[in-house]
């Protein structure tokens, strides 16, 4: 059955069950201290339904059921309040008027990623940070990738110096053990992990929600570090036309439109368009490469909302995305692509998604969710080619059912994953030239219950069982507990739980491809596991001055057998894969402070310290490119009167064990500690019209010139090597270095200037 016929049996049952029956309503008035408010956004928790206030602060919802629910307050993704009513009957028009004091930040606004269905904040017994969209406008930039910087304990790595490639890092895992979710659904994943962070529209963000931990038992492989889940706007709620363009002094372009629009009556529509360009190649550390790798990127995202008269859940959405980016020497242009007289990283990528969420109709609360996406890469590193092509198809079937204290979730999941490559991941063990493609199909189960013990006491349990044709059936179990205090001022989470994962080298880890390297598997790969406890404390403080305080202090430990890890110290001429016959830990704690002083002044800072390491033979080794302590902030002050608004953000990292070549190589073994900072002037109009201006990397901080080794024989063609093939220090090359331009930790970028606006309408 072809992708398009599924969909339009997905769209013939949205059309011939819809559920006839009538609901309640709610009619509001809002203000905020005293005063008539607008865009304060109302949701209901556990339900789809929602608005915001006119200019008058009303709003009305429709499609209620009969029963208690609970209705939360927020506003640029800032909770400000939460109301409990209670549906005596069909067509029952309820009314709110309220008078809210804005004096809390962001603690009881709805999340989902940690339970797979919406909850309060307060309610989770998981821990969830939430980042809306405000706070990524404070460092505007052209990806998530790159916007996710200022998250405490999440680190965008560069793996690359030339085609600067990169993942994402969460409390000092690397980028394969974090799963990126786009609404929920695996949509970054295997070669993906590489190229398809960028391009999401940031105009269509609504928030982004992280969990720290294995999230295996309600996700599968991949989520052994952590979750990413990217949320997009609900089309019924998004603005008219979103404009965002900003230009910087290093020539990046960067333009985000976001349009609504009605198809029919019944279906309204939300598109997004996200261009990137940039082609003005710089060389400020004088090594004959692009410090930024050149990139034109195109994006198209759509997402449809569907009407139904049962006022149950019908979205699906897709994104295209096409780049065209290359780095390497200077005087690079793609008649060189794949030759040996100048050296180029050159990559094409395309590739398309799909995904949507479909709520049966029937009187269980059954959801079927979907997503499928297909990514080609056409590429060269060097001489090196590499020809790729993946497709995934996944499709989920969640059952949700309220018993007494009991809220039970079970789900049914299939995983099918093609993957064809040109190197030897796919060839046969027997006849080498023989290709032979990855076709995986990756069923699970899981069972959920999350239980309240009392108002203050609440458990959650789950298992899931994946069966893989390789290694069989793999068992994921977590237990979390939540305890809050009676004022809900005070609340402690403990976590248990494991994760699991099947690694692809060549889709993760672009050191296997770049340089001169070759790439040796020492034995066959087996699947690793993780084994996460964590204990997290929340203290909210509230003056009498209406300033407001939020501590939050997590302690995390990791425990990692079958641990997959390069060795690149062994032969500076191969990099070796092979099973860790030990185990590796990630042991640290991790503390965010949020600081509301009314509207005027805001700032969130955290700071985490951890260790990695890797224990063989009773040797602990630390992890490399993992930094021992890292730093965050974000200072936000409104000039009221002038509509100016003030952003200070920054990091800083602590010393890296970096990839040396050998005992010969004189760069340095450790990177400096360093920070990134930037600055932002942000002046509103009354016609909805933003203009924005700052600085990036205030401090100019670039890492050091000599971090690509031997740019000028980048084919290695004045390289020597003894009989065993290891590299013979000579007068031309006394440190016996060859090519490599992996000993990277930061971009090499260096202070910029940047322009932009911003328009809603």
């Amino acid at each position: 059955m072809t992708l398009k016929t599924i969909l339009l049996v997905l769209c013939f049952f949205a059309i011939n069950f819809l559920s006839f029956g009538q609901s309640a309503q709610i009619i509001g008035n809002l203000k905020m201290n005293g005063v008539p408010s607008k865009d304060i956004k109302i949701s209901i928790v556990g339900g789809n339904q929602g608005a915001y206030t006119n200019d008058q602060g009303q709003f009305k919802i429709e499609g209620l059921s009969i029963g208690q629910t609970k209705i939360v307050y927020s506003q640029s993704g800032v909770y400000l309040d939460s109301s409990l009513i209670n549906i005596e009957f069909e067509n029952q028009k309820y009314i709110i008027n309220k008078n809210i004091k804005f004096i809390n930040q962001n603690i009881d606004e709805v999340v989902v990623t940690g339970t797979l269905k919406a909850v309060g904040k307060l309610d989770s017994p998981v821990p969830v940070e939430i980042y809306n969209s405000c706070f990524f406008q404070s460092n505007p930039s052209p990806s998530i990738f790159e916007a996710i910087q200022n998250v405490n304990g999440v680190r965008p790595q560069l793996n690359c110096n030339i085609c600067n490639t990169g993942d994402i890092h969460i409390n000092g895992l690397e980028g394969p053990y974090t799963m990126v979710l786009i609404d929920g659904m695996p949509i970054v994943s295997g070669l993906s992990t590489v190229y398809g962070l960028s391009g999401i529209p940031q105009s269509l963000v609504e928030r982004i929600e992280i969990v720290k931990g294995p999230a295996s038992t309600l996700y599968g492989s991949e989520a052994v570090g952590g979750i990413i889940n990217i949320i997009t706007k609900d089309p019924k709620k998004a603005s008219i036309v979103s404009i965002d363009h900003f230009s910087t002094s290093w020539g990046e372009l960067s333009t985000d439109i976001g349009l609504k629009y009605k198809l029919t009556p019944k279906v309204q529509g939300l598109m997004g368009i996200n261009y990137f360009n940039y082609q003005l190649p710089f060389d400020k550390n004088n090594d004959g490469f692009t410090d930024l790798t050149l990139s034109n990127r195109i994006s198209i995202f759509n997402k449809f909302s569907i009407e139904r008269k049962s006022k149950k859940t019908f979205t699906i959405a897709g994104r295209y995305i096409y780049e065209d980016r290359w780095g390497g020497q200077m005087d690079w242009s793609p008649k060189f692509r794949g030759g040996d007289s100048i050296y180029g990283e050159s990559i094409y990528t395309s590739r398309w998604e799909t995904f949507g969420t479909y709520q049966l109709p029937t009187k269980e609360n059954i959801f079927f969710q979907f997503s499928a996406n297909g990514h080609h890469q056409n590429s060269y590193y060097g001489t090196t080619p590499f020809f790729a092509n993946q497709t995934i198809l996944f499709g989920q079937l969640l059952w949700n059912e309220e018993y007494k204290r009991s809220d039970w979730l079970v789900g049914l999941s299939n995983r099918y994953t093609s993957y064809d490559d040109n190197t030897s991941a796919t060839g046969s063990s027997d006849t080498a030239s023989l290709n032979v493609p990855s076709k995986i199909f990756l069923p699970g189960l899981f069972i959920q219950n999350d239980y309240n013990l009392n108002e203050n006491n609440r458990v959650l349990l789950g298992i899931r069982a994946d069966y893989s044709a390789i290694h069989g059936i793999i068992l994921s179990p977590r237990i979390n507990y939540k305890w809050m205090s009676q004022n809900k001022k005070n609340i402690v989470r403990f976590g248990l739980g494991n994760g699991y994962r099947v690694a692809n080298i060549f889709t993760e880890d672009h050191a296997a491809l770049t340089g001169a390297r070759k790439v040796v598997f020492k034995n066959k790969l087996r699947p690793e596991r993780s084994y996460n406890t964590n204990l997290n404390f929340v203290k909210q403080i509230h003056t009498k001055k209406n300033h407001y305080l939020t501590f939050d202090a997590t302690g995390f430990y990791t425990y990692f057998v079958n641990k997959i890890l390069p060795d690149y110290v062994t032969d500076p001429n191969v990099i070796f894969y092979d099973n860790l016959s030990g185990y590796a830990e990630s042991a640290g704690i991790s503390v965010n402070i949020d600081f509301q002083f009314t509207k005027k002044l805001s700032i969130n800072a955290g700071g985490t310290v951890m260790s990695v390491v890797t224990v063989e033979n009773g040797v602990r080794t630390i992890q490399p490119l993992t930094e021992r302590a890292s730093g965050t902030w974000r200072a936000q002050y409104l000039f009221e009167k002038i509509g100016l608004t003030f952003d200070y953000t920054g990091n800083v990292f602590g010393p890296m064990k970096l990839p040396l070549l050998g005992v010969l190589d004189n760069r340095e073994p450790y990177s400096p500690i360093f920070s990134i900072q930037n600055i932002q002037f942000t002046k509103k109009f009354k016609n909805k019209l933003e203009i924005y201006t700052g600085i990036k990397n205030l401090l100019n901080y670039r890492p050091p010139a000599n971090s690509i080794a031997r740019p000028h024989d980048p084919f290695d063609k004045n390289v020597s090597y003894d009989a065993q093939g290891q590299i013979i220090p000579t007068a031309d090359n006394p440190n016996a270095l060859s090519f490599d331009p992996t000993y990277v930790y930061t971009s090499n970028q260096g202070i910029r200037v940047f322009l932009g606006f911003r328009f809603n309408f």
